[in-house]
């Protein structure tokens, strides 16, 4: 059953990564290093609600402090945060009590882009964002370069590769508390050495995690736990097994997805 939030959830394409690398003029690796401080490289929950982290600070100040009452929403301080799709319970609670300031006082999908920059970055409002970014990581990795382009120093830093700069125009002045800087470069150098994640991988990853099975990641890795959970879902299908998200594979996954495919038991 469809809940509030829940859409498409379209794992990110090539042709959506490429677009904003190309207007970003940004390397490949500086991207995926970006996506994987932000969200641990993934904009969606497993339900197929878009990533938040609902901010009480920022509810604090949109309301001025009417609701402080509740401090769990809003205050003066950061914190507060659950994680993972507890958050939607802490932002439910803040729209009870102001939709708007509740939808602009939350991050949102693959960038972590909050919500009050929706009409800065082109979008009619912060809910219409919100739908955008449920029905896929193109649209979430597009307002991300969207917000980058619009601030110069920041996108001159992003080519850069100035990762305090980065992370502070990104990320505001307590950026060091999180790390954010060592995180970008951090990335930045493994992919570099490594090689960036492989998108069709993270794709079949991606949908596996939506029908139940367990890639043990969405991290665009074809390593032993994602192996496993193709097999079983090439078995159920009665797929040739390969171990690998091959075509015929991929589209059985996109039309399992789609037609709200049934989670595997055990």
């Amino acid at each position: 059953m469809m809940t509030a939030f829940q859409g498409g959830a379209a794992p990110l394409s090539n042709a959506g990564f490429e677009r904003a690398k190309q207007s970003l003029e940004a390397d490949a690796e500086s991207l995926w290093a970006l996506i994987a401080v932000e969200t641990s490289g993934f904009g969606f929950l497993p339900d197929r609600r878009p990533k938040i982290l609902f901010e009480r600070h920022v509810f604090h100040r949109r309301t001025g402090g009417r609701h402080d009452a509740h401090a769990e929403i809003s205050a003066t301080t950061v914190g507060g945060h659950l994680g993972g799709g507890a958050e939607y319970a802490r932002l439910e609670r803040a729209m009870r009590l102001d939709r708007q300031a509740a939808f602009d006082s939350a991050s949102w999908g693959l960038g972590q882009v909050m919500g009050y920059h929706a009409t800065r970055l082109g979008y009619p409002s912060t809910e219409e964002m919100v739908a955008r970014f449920c029905e896929g990581e193109d649209e979430q990795l597009a307002a991300a370069q969207r917000f980058i382009s619009a601030n110069p120093p920041l996108r001159q830093a992003f080519a850069q590769k100035k990762w305090t700069r980065v992370a502070f125009f990104y990320n505001g002045a307590a950026y060091a508390r999180h790390g954010y800087d060592r995180r970008l470069a951090h990335f930045h150098d493994l992919y570099e050495l490594k090689g960036t994640p492989s998108i069709t991988v993270r794709m079949a990853q991606a949908w596996l995690t939506y029908l139940g099975y367990r890639p043990r990641g969405i991290d665009g890795i074809l390593g032993q736990g994602t192996e496993m959970a193709v097999i079983d879902f090439q078995k159920a299908q009665g797929l040739p097994v390969t171990a690998e998200p091959d075509d015929a594979t991929l589209e059985q996954l996109r039309l399992a997805v789609a037609n709200g495919g049934a989670v595997p038991p055990g």
